[in-house]
């Protein structure tokens, strides 16, 4: 919602940038969404690293991780 307000007031504003910026849109998403997912696929092996250290800890009874 809040872009869609920040869009509207750049259209009085300046409406040839906010026209050019509603077809770059589509254009640096699609850009960015190979780094998006390569941020998945970082941010699991992370917590898949995470819980194979704490295993013995949980496995002992240690204090529970959040």
């Amino acid at each position: 919602m809040t872009k869609l307000l920040l869009w509207c007031i750049l259209l009085v504003i300046c409406w040839p940038l906010a026209l050019l910026a509603l077809i770059l849109y589509p254009i640096v998403w699609l850009l960015l969404l190979p780094f998006r997912l390569l941020g998945v696929a970082v941010e699991g092996v992370f917590s898949f690293l995470k819980a194979v250290f704490m295993l013995p800890a949980r496995i002992l009874g240690g204090p529970k991780a959040i």
